[in-house]
Protein backbone atom coordinates (compact mmCIF):
# COMPACT_ATOMS: atom_id res chain seq x y z
CA UNK A 1 0.00 0.00 0.00
CA UNK A 2 2.80 2.30 0.84
CA UNK A 3 4.24 1.50 -2.75
CA UNK A 4 0.97 3.06 -4.35
CA UNK A 5 1.14 6.27 -2.17
CA UNK A 6 3.55 7.92 -4.93
CA UNK A 7 1.48 6.43 -8.17
CA UNK A 8 -1.54 8.06 -6.12
CA UNK A 9 -0.52 11.42 -5.76
CA UNK A 10 0.91 11.67 -9.07
CA UNK A 11 -2.11 10.81 -10.59
CA UNK A 12 -4.65 13.16 -8.67
CA UNK A 13 -1.51 15.77 -9.42
CA UNK A 14 -2.28 14.70 -13.20
CA UNK A 15 -6.22 15.07 -12.83
CA UNK A 16 -5.86 18.37 -11.12
CA UNK A 17 -3.75 19.75 -13.51
CA UNK A 18 -5.83 18.09 -16.45
CA UNK A 19 -9.20 20.15 -14.85
CA UNK A 20 -7.31 23.46 -15.35
CA UNK A 21 -5.62 23.07 -18.56
CA UNK A 22 -7.44 25.44 -20.29
CA UNK A 23 -6.61 28.97 -20.69
CA UNK A 24 -7.65 32.65 -20.45
CA UNK A 25 -5.50 35.10 -21.78
CA UNK A 26 -5.98 38.90 -21.92
CA UNK A 27 -3.62 40.27 -24.54
CA UNK A 28 -5.09 43.91 -24.51
CA UNK A 29 -6.49 46.17 -21.72
CA UNK A 30 -7.15 49.52 -21.16
CA UNK A 31 -6.10 51.55 -17.84
CA UNK A 32 -9.22 51.69 -16.88
CA UNK A 33 -9.78 47.69 -16.22
CA UNK A 34 -7.26 46.53 -13.68
CA UNK A 35 -6.24 42.46 -13.70
CA UNK A 36 -4.27 41.64 -10.54
CA UNK A 37 -0.94 38.72 -10.81
CA UNK A 38 -2.35 34.83 -9.12
CA UNK A 39 -3.32 32.23 -10.11
CA UNK A 40 -7.29 32.09 -9.49
CA UNK A 41 -8.43 29.48 -11.72
CA UNK A 42 -11.67 31.59 -13.63
CA UNK A 43 -14.82 29.51 -13.56
CA UNK A 44 -15.61 28.19 -17.00
CA UNK A 45 -19.55 29.29 -16.66
CA UNK A 46 -19.04 32.72 -15.42
CA UNK A 47 -17.12 34.21 -18.72
CA UNK A 48 -19.71 35.92 -19.60
CA UNK A 49 -19.98 37.85 -16.21
CA UNK A 50 -16.83 38.75 -16.34
CA UNK A 51 -17.19 40.60 -19.64
CA UNK A 52 -19.96 42.14 -18.32
CA UNK A 53 -18.00 43.61 -15.43
CA UNK A 54 -15.52 44.85 -17.47
CA UNK A 55 -17.59 46.58 -19.76
CA UNK A 56 -19.32 48.24 -16.87
CA UNK A 57 -22.70 46.25 -17.05
CA UNK A 58 -24.22 45.22 -13.54
CA UNK A 59 -24.31 41.30 -13.24
CA UNK A 60 -27.00 39.02 -11.42
CA UNK A 61 -24.98 37.31 -9.04
CA UNK A 62 -21.69 38.75 -7.53
CA UNK A 63 -18.66 37.01 -9.40
CA UNK A 64 -16.22 35.55 -6.20
CA UNK A 65 -13.16 36.02 -8.32
CA UNK A 66 -10.51 37.77 -7.20
CA UNK A 67 -8.62 38.23 -10.03
CA UNK A 68 -10.10 41.50 -11.36
CA UNK A 69 -9.73 44.44 -9.60
CA UNK A 70 -11.72 47.78 -9.06
CA UNK A 71 -11.35 50.12 -11.66
CA UNK A 72 -12.74 53.65 -13.20
CA UNK A 73 -16.66 53.09 -13.31
CA UNK A 74 -16.69 56.29 -15.65
CA UNK A 75 -13.94 55.05 -18.02
CA UNK A 76 -14.93 51.61 -19.67
CA UNK A 77 -13.74 49.84 -22.40
CA UNK A 78 -14.89 51.27 -26.21
CA UNK A 79 -14.80 47.58 -27.56
CA UNK A 80 -14.46 43.62 -26.04
CA UNK A 81 -13.18 41.37 -28.38
CA UNK A 82 -13.46 37.45 -27.43
CA UNK A 83 -11.63 34.80 -29.20
CA UNK A 84 -12.44 31.18 -28.62
CA UNK A 85 -9.97 28.73 -29.76
CA UNK A 86 -10.52 25.10 -29.54
CA UNK A 87 -8.62 22.30 -29.95
CA UNK A 88 -5.62 23.30 -28.14
CA UNK A 89 -5.07 24.38 -24.30
CA UNK A 90 -2.07 26.88 -24.77
CA UNK A 91 -1.13 28.75 -27.43
CA UNK A 92 2.23 30.63 -27.66
CA UNK A 93 0.87 34.59 -27.14
CA UNK A 94 2.82 37.46 -25.77
CA UNK A 95 4.19 37.76 -22.34
CA UNK A 96 3.37 40.81 -21.22
CA UNK A 97 -0.30 40.22 -20.99
CA UNK A 98 -1.81 37.76 -18.10
CA UNK A 99 -2.89 34.91 -18.40
CA UNK A 100 -5.36 32.53 -16.09
CA UNK A 101 -6.02 28.81 -15.88
CA UNK A 102 -10.45 27.96 -16.34
CA UNK A 103 -11.97 25.07 -14.44
CA UNK A 104 -14.55 23.41 -15.99
CA UNK A 105 -15.28 25.35 -19.36
CA UNK A 106 -19.12 24.94 -20.60
CA UNK A 107 -20.41 25.70 -24.01
CA UNK A 108 -21.33 29.62 -23.05
CA UNK A 109 -22.80 32.65 -25.51
CA UNK A 110 -22.59 36.82 -24.48
CA UNK A 111 -26.10 36.85 -25.41
CA UNK A 112 -26.79 38.33 -21.88
CA UNK A 113 -24.13 41.10 -22.98
CA UNK A 114 -25.60 41.61 -26.01
CA UNK A 115 -28.52 42.32 -24.52
CA UNK A 116 -27.32 44.63 -21.89
CA UNK A 117 -25.94 46.72 -24.97
CA UNK A 118 -28.69 47.19 -27.27
CA UNK A 119 -30.79 47.95 -24.17
CA UNK A 120 -28.95 51.00 -22.72
CA UNK A 121 -28.08 52.15 -26.42
CA UNK A 122 -30.58 51.56 -28.58
CA UNK A 123 -30.35 54.84 -30.12
CA UNK A 124 -27.02 54.43 -31.15
CA UNK A 125 -25.17 52.23 -33.55
CA UNK A 126 -23.29 49.62 -31.24
CA UNK A 127 -21.66 46.54 -33.13
CA UNK A 128 -22.45 43.27 -31.52
CA UNK A 129 -20.81 40.63 -33.97
CA UNK A 130 -20.94 37.00 -32.81
CA UNK A 131 -19.34 33.69 -34.93
CA UNK A 132 -19.24 30.63 -34.34
CA UNK A 133 -18.59 27.25 -37.06
CA UNK A 134 -22.71 26.58 -36.55
CA UNK A 135 -24.02 29.44 -36.81
CA UNK A 136 -23.38 32.93 -37.78
CA UNK A 137 -25.10 36.07 -35.42
CA UNK A 138 -23.81 39.50 -36.57
CA UNK A 139 -26.14 42.09 -34.55
CA UNK A 140 -25.86 45.27 -35.52
CA UNK A 141 -27.97 49.03 -35.35
CA UNK A 142 -28.64 51.71 -37.85
CA UNK A 143 -25.20 52.23 -40.26
CA UNK A 144 -23.47 49.05 -38.72
CA UNK A 145 -25.68 46.85 -40.91
CA UNK A 146 -24.19 48.26 -44.25
CA UNK A 147 -20.86 48.14 -43.06
CA UNK A 148 -20.47 44.86 -42.15
CA UNK A 149 -22.85 43.22 -44.72
CA UNK A 150 -20.22 42.14 -47.03
CA UNK A 151 -18.13 40.25 -44.29
CA UNK A 152 -17.77 37.06 -45.71
CA UNK A 153 -19.38 34.40 -42.47
CA UNK A 154 -20.60 31.44 -44.18
CA UNK A 155 -18.49 28.10 -46.21
CA UNK A 156 -19.28 29.16 -49.16
CA UNK A 157 -18.32 32.93 -48.87
CA UNK A 158 -15.35 32.36 -47.42
CA UNK A 159 -14.18 29.90 -50.36
CA UNK A 160 -14.92 32.80 -53.06
CA UNK A 161 -12.98 34.97 -50.47
CA UNK A 162 -10.01 32.72 -50.26
CA UNK A 163 -9.75 32.51 -53.94
CA UNK A 164 -9.41 36.35 -54.16
CA UNK A 165 -5.95 37.92 -54.49
CA UNK A 166 -6.13 40.09 -51.26
CA UNK A 167 -6.27 37.05 -49.26
CA UNK A 168 -4.78 35.44 -46.56
CA UNK A 169 -3.32 32.59 -49.12
CA UNK A 170 -0.69 35.33 -50.36
CA UNK A 171 0.46 36.88 -47.19
CA UNK A 172 0.96 33.79 -44.41
CA UNK A 173 3.84 31.46 -44.63
CA UNK A 174 1.49 28.07 -45.10
CA UNK A 175 4.70 25.58 -45.00
CA UNK A 176 3.26 21.91 -44.54
CA UNK A 177 -0.21 23.52 -44.65
CA UNK A 178 -2.29 22.30 -48.25
CA UNK A 179 -4.74 25.45 -49.86
CA UNK A 180 -5.93 22.20 -52.02
CA UNK A 181 -7.31 20.70 -48.60
CA UNK A 182 -10.36 21.11 -47.10
CA UNK A 183 -9.21 21.26 -43.83
CA UNK A 184 -6.87 23.43 -43.86
CA UNK A 185 -9.17 26.11 -46.11
CA UNK A 186 -11.82 25.97 -42.90
CA UNK A 187 -8.65 26.93 -40.69
CA UNK A 188 -7.02 29.65 -43.30
CA UNK A 189 -10.88 30.76 -43.71
CA UNK A 190 -11.15 31.65 -39.89
CA UNK A 191 -8.30 33.46 -40.11
CA UNK A 192 -9.49 35.56 -43.36
CA UNK A 193 -11.94 36.80 -41.03
CA UNK A 194 -9.97 38.06 -38.52
CA UNK A 195 -8.59 40.09 -41.08
CA UNK A 196 -11.30 41.34 -42.93
CA UNK A 197 -13.06 42.93 -39.45
CA UNK A 198 -10.17 45.00 -39.12
CA UNK A 199 -9.77 45.89 -42.25
CA UNK A 200 -13.64 47.09 -42.53
CA UNK A 201 -13.21 48.87 -39.01
CA UNK A 202 -9.70 50.51 -40.57
CA UNK A 203 -12.37 51.88 -43.69
CA UNK A 204 -15.01 52.73 -40.74
CA UNK A 205 -13.16 54.08 -37.68
CA UNK A 206 -16.15 56.17 -37.14
CA UNK A 207 -17.77 52.90 -35.84
CA UNK A 208 -15.31 53.18 -32.86
CA UNK A 209 -15.06 56.43 -31.98
CA UNK A 210 -19.22 56.82 -31.33
CA UNK A 211 -19.89 56.25 -27.13
CA UNK A 212 -21.99 52.91 -27.43
CA UNK A 213 -19.10 50.06 -26.92
CA UNK A 214 -18.99 47.46 -29.37
CA UNK A 215 -18.40 43.64 -29.22
CA UNK A 216 -16.71 40.69 -30.90
CA UNK A 217 -17.41 37.42 -29.66
CA UNK A 218 -15.53 34.75 -32.21
CA UNK A 219 -15.28 30.83 -32.06
CA UNK A 220 -12.42 29.54 -34.04
CA UNK A 221 -12.74 25.70 -34.25
CA UNK A 222 -9.98 25.43 -37.57
CA UNK A 223 -7.16 24.18 -35.39
CA UNK A 224 -9.13 21.45 -33.73
CA UNK A 225 -9.85 20.06 -37.22
CA UNK A 226 -6.56 20.00 -37.93
CA UNK A 227 -5.52 17.94 -34.62
CA UNK A 228 -8.15 15.82 -35.75
CA UNK A 229 -7.51 14.98 -38.74
CA UNK A 230 -3.47 15.02 -38.57
CA UNK A 231 -2.86 14.33 -34.95
CA UNK A 232 -1.25 16.96 -32.38
CA UNK A 233 1.98 16.15 -32.91
CA UNK A 234 2.11 16.37 -36.77
CA UNK A 235 4.14 19.43 -38.48
CA UNK A 236 0.65 20.69 -39.75
CA UNK A 237 -0.86 21.03 -36.13
CA UNK A 238 2.73 23.11 -35.47
CA UNK A 239 2.47 25.28 -38.13
CA UNK A 240 -1.11 25.64 -37.61
CA UNK A 241 -0.53 26.79 -34.16
CA UNK A 242 2.15 29.38 -34.78
CA UNK A 243 0.20 30.58 -37.34
CA UNK A 244 -2.95 30.96 -35.47
CA UNK A 245 -0.44 32.72 -32.24
CA UNK A 246 1.00 35.38 -34.77
CA UNK A 247 -2.63 36.35 -36.36
CA UNK A 248 -4.20 36.53 -32.99
CA UNK A 249 -1.06 38.89 -32.18
CA UNK A 250 -1.96 41.09 -35.23
CA UNK A 251 -5.66 40.96 -34.69
CA UNK A 252 -5.14 42.50 -31.45
CA UNK A 253 -2.91 44.94 -32.18
CA UNK A 254 -4.78 46.24 -34.87
CA UNK A 255 -8.17 46.31 -32.91
CA UNK A 256 -6.05 48.04 -29.71
CA UNK A 257 -5.06 50.50 -32.48
CA UNK A 258 -8.73 51.43 -33.81
CA UNK A 259 -10.25 52.07 -30.88
CA UNK A 260 -7.45 54.12 -29.60
CA UNK A 261 -5.63 51.60 -26.79
CA UNK A 262 -9.43 51.11 -25.09
CA UNK A 263 -10.43 47.88 -26.09
CA UNK A 264 -10.10 44.65 -23.99
CA UNK A 265 -8.98 41.63 -26.11
CA UNK A 266 -9.45 38.09 -24.47
CA UNK A 267 -7.92 34.91 -25.95
CA UNK A 268 -9.66 31.87 -24.69
CA UNK A 269 -7.82 28.34 -25.10
CA UNK A 270 -10.53 25.39 -25.01
CA UNK A 271 -9.34 21.94 -25.24
CA UNK A 272 -12.95 20.68 -25.46
CA UNK A 273 -15.94 22.10 -24.02
CA UNK A 274 -17.33 20.05 -20.85
CA UNK A 275 -20.78 19.08 -20.80
CA UNK A 276 -22.26 19.00 -17.59
CA UNK A 277 -23.91 16.47 -15.94
CA UNK A 278 -26.87 16.76 -14.29
CA UNK A 279 -27.85 14.31 -11.47
CA UNK A 280 -31.87 14.04 -10.87
CA UNK A 281 -32.73 12.78 -7.98
CA UNK A 282 -35.63 12.93 -5.63
CA UNK A 283 -36.09 12.94 -1.54
CA UNK A 284 -37.81 10.16 0.10
CA UNK A 285 -38.64 12.98 2.90
CA UNK A 286 -40.23 15.54 -0.01
CA UNK A 287 -43.42 16.66 1.46
CA UNK A 288 -46.83 16.27 -0.84
CA UNK A 289 -47.57 19.08 -0.49
CA UNK A 290 -47.27 21.42 -4.01
CA UNK A 291 -45.46 24.63 -2.83
CA UNK A 292 -46.71 26.21 -6.29
CA UNK A 293 -50.06 24.63 -7.33
CA UNK A 294 -49.88 26.26 -10.66
CA UNK A 295 -47.10 23.77 -11.56
CA UNK A 296 -47.88 20.12 -11.53
CA UNK A 297 -43.97 18.87 -10.86
CA UNK A 298 -44.27 20.53 -7.78
CA UNK A 299 -41.47 23.12 -8.61
CA UNK A 300 -40.93 25.84 -6.55
CA UNK A 301 -41.37 29.12 -7.64
CA UNK A 302 -38.35 31.49 -9.53
CA UNK A 303 -35.77 33.24 -7.06
CA UNK A 304 -35.27 36.44 -8.75
CA UNK A 305 -31.89 37.74 -7.63
CA UNK A 306 -33.77 41.37 -6.77
CA UNK A 307 -35.92 39.96 -4.49
CA UNK A 308 -33.21 41.09 -1.11
CA UNK A 309 -33.31 44.62 -2.80
CA UNK A 310 -36.75 44.87 -2.92
CA UNK A 311 -37.69 43.32 0.20
CA UNK A 312 -35.06 45.96 1.79
CA UNK A 313 -36.58 48.99 0.02
CA UNK A 314 -40.52 47.75 0.62
CA UNK A 315 -39.49 46.97 4.44
CA UNK A 316 -38.15 50.02 5.17
CA UNK A 317 -39.92 52.43 3.71
CA UNK A 318 -42.75 50.99 5.86
CA UNK A 319 -41.10 51.27 8.72
CA UNK A 320 -40.00 55.31 7.81
CA UNK A 321 -43.68 55.94 7.32
CA UNK A 322 -44.69 54.47 10.24
CA UNK A 323 -42.68 56.34 12.15
CA UNK A 324 -43.94 59.70 10.46
CA UNK A 325 -47.08 58.73 11.22
CA UNK A 326 -46.48 58.57 15.09
CA UNK A 327 -44.83 61.87 15.30
CA UNK A 328 -46.90 63.83 13.16
CA UNK A 329 -50.00 62.20 15.33
CA UNK A 330 -48.19 62.53 18.62
CA UNK A 331 -47.77 66.36 17.47
CA UNK A 332 -51.38 66.96 16.28
CA UNK A 333 -52.76 65.48 19.45
CA UNK A 334 -50.30 67.48 22.19
CA UNK A 335 -50.73 70.96 20.09
CA UNK A 336 -51.50 74.28 22.23
CA UNK A 337 -54.72 76.10 20.30
CA UNK A 338 -53.03 79.46 22.17
CA UNK A 339 -50.18 79.25 19.31
CA UNK A 340 -51.86 78.52 16.52
CA UNK A 341 -53.58 80.04 13.96
CA UNK A 342 -55.99 82.86 13.77
CA UNK A 343 -59.20 80.59 13.80
CA UNK A 344 -58.43 79.34 17.33
CA UNK A 345 -57.20 82.52 18.63
CA UNK A 346 -60.33 84.06 17.72
CA UNK A 347 -62.37 81.61 20.39
CA UNK A 348 -60.41 83.26 23.41
CA UNK A 349 -62.96 84.99 25.44
CA UNK A 350 -61.65 88.08 25.48
CA UNK A 351 -61.47 88.50 21.80
CA UNK A 352 -64.65 87.80 21.71
CA UNK A 353 -65.72 90.53 24.47
CA UNK A 354 -64.20 92.96 22.31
Amino acid sequence: MERLVPYIIVVAAAFVAGAFSDELNILKSPQSVTFRDGSWPVPGERIPDLVSLTMGFSIEEDLPWPGLGAGNLFDRPRATVLVTVKGVEKLSLPKDGKSYLVEDVVPFSLDSVANSIHAIFSEETPVVLQLAPSEERVYMVGKANAVFEDLSVTLRQLRNRLSQDNSVLNSLPLNSLNRNNEVDLLFLSELQVLRDISALLLRHKHLAKDHSPDLYSLELSGLEEIAKRYGEDSLQFKDASQILSDSLKQFADEMSNIYSGNAMVYILTVKSFDTPLVRKSRSILESPQISNPGSPFNLAYGYNYNYAVVFNIVLWLMIGLAIAVIVISYNLWNMDPGYDSIIYRMTNQKIRMD
